[in-house]
């Protein structure tokens, strides 16, 4: 049977109006279930795409619940990427994303096979470039090679070293890492992962007045920085547990790191929300961050990455003046080639465990684009 006429469709939201598809339809209910209202394809106004059947699995338009990313984001609601991948308007997309730059941005790397297989389809489909090849387009006003992709991890954990490294340096593909200064060379937990363990152990704190750990984060993130780090300090003293320690990379894995082309860039000196701190206190995590990677790189860094994702002008006033080319945010977009504003360069969430199927959905910008127009925050 055709897929005219066993498809009941609705118009693609005006996420897809950029294409001209706001019109064309393709998004369908799952198989076996009919769905109410809703033309037939069987008269299109427009020549229908040819492809497989889109699905939609049974439960699709309602938020499903996913873990949490290390730093307490919550990545991608649902899998939407799985079944997205059979939209009509995916080699589109594609095509579209072909002229835009995908800047991907991990955490740590929890599955090294599934990361290299992402690797090995990012050299079948696009062009892996370094983040100097991103500074160089900025300073010479040239654009990026279509397809081109850069790999970034935020935090930069051990895994960086031990999982990520191994499967770039086999592929030869470049990368960069923006670490947090004042946890290099020590055993201590990022401030999310210690706060979460706290919580469940007993910890408490005047300022967060809930019963649920999983509300923890988001409260925490919400305060002013000075009270943040007030409440953490009483999650400390009030908890029954200490959190356990863990390893954090030295000085020297950033030497090791740099020499097998992944450049180090600067993520602030703790990981604050810098919408929540104060202005001494954005230019004090910027700027201890710079001087200390300064001192153990033997060079000033040139890349930054928001915490959090989210542009603050106050922080792009200082990168400016230090002598910063490139800031990335965390907003699941896709970017131009040459990027307009080189302090603000989009990024991709994605992580290694992505399926393959949602990993080309992200790399093209369809799955972005959906999750805009269901309005499912990034952040």
């Amino acid at each position: 049977m055709s897929y005219s006429e066993t498809t009941r469709v609705r118009g693609l939201p005006s996420a897809f109006a950029p294409l001209g598809l706001s019109g064309l339809t393709g998004l369908t209910g799952a198989p076996g279930r009919s769905r109410p209202a809703g033309p037939t394809v069987g008269a299109p106004t427009r020549p229908e795409p040819a492809g497989p059947d889109p699905v939609r699995p049974a439960g699709a338009g309602r938020p499903v619940a996913v873990p949490d990313r290390p730093d307490g984001h919550r990545p991608h609601p649902g899998r939407p990427g799985d079944w997205l991948r059979f939209a009509p308007v995916q080699p589109l997309y594609r095509a579209r994303a072909a002229q835009r730059l995908a800047v991907l941005a991990y955490h740590g790397v929890t599955d090294p096979r599934s990361f290299g297989a992402q690797l090995d389809r990012l050299r079948r489909l696009a062009v892996p470039v370094s983040l100097e090849a991103v500074q160089r387009a900025v300073a010479e006003q040239r654009p990026l090679p279509p397809r081109s992709v850069l790999i970034t991890f935020d935090d930069a954990d051990r895994s960086v070293l031990t999982h990520a490294l191994p499967e770039l340096t086999r592929r030869g593909i470049p990368a960069a890492a923006f670490v947090i200064s004042e946890l290099i060379g020590t055993d201590r937990p990022f401030w999310w992962h210690e706060a979460a363990f706290l919580a469940r152990h007993g910890g408490r704190a005047r300022s967060i007045c809930t019963d649920r750990p999983s509300q923890l984060l988001p409260r925490l993130k919400s305060l002013p920085d000075p009270d943040r780090r007030r409440s953490l300090q009483e999650l400390r003293v009030s908890a029954h547990r200490r959190p356990p320690r863990q390893e954090q990379l030295t000085p020297e894995d950033l030497l090791a790191l740099r020499d097998a082309r992944v450049a180090i860039g600067n993520h602030t000196q703790g990981h604050p929300c810098l919408g929540r701190c104060d202005a001494a206190t954005v230019r004090a995590e910027i700027t201890g961050a710079h001087d200390a990677l300064t001192r153990w790189l033997g060079e000033p860094p040139v890349a930054f990455a928001y915490p959090d994702g989210g542009h603050d002008p106050r922080a792009e006033a200082v990168l400016d003046e230090l002598g910063y080319r490139l800031g990335f945010l965390s907003d699941h977009r896709l970017g131009p080639r040459l990027p307009e504003h080189p302090l603000q360069i989009s990024r991709l969430q994605v992580d290694s465990t992505t399926s393959a199927r949602r990993f080309d959905t992200i790399l093209s910008g369809l799955e972005p684009a959906y999750r805009r127009w269901r309005g499912q925050s990034v952040a």
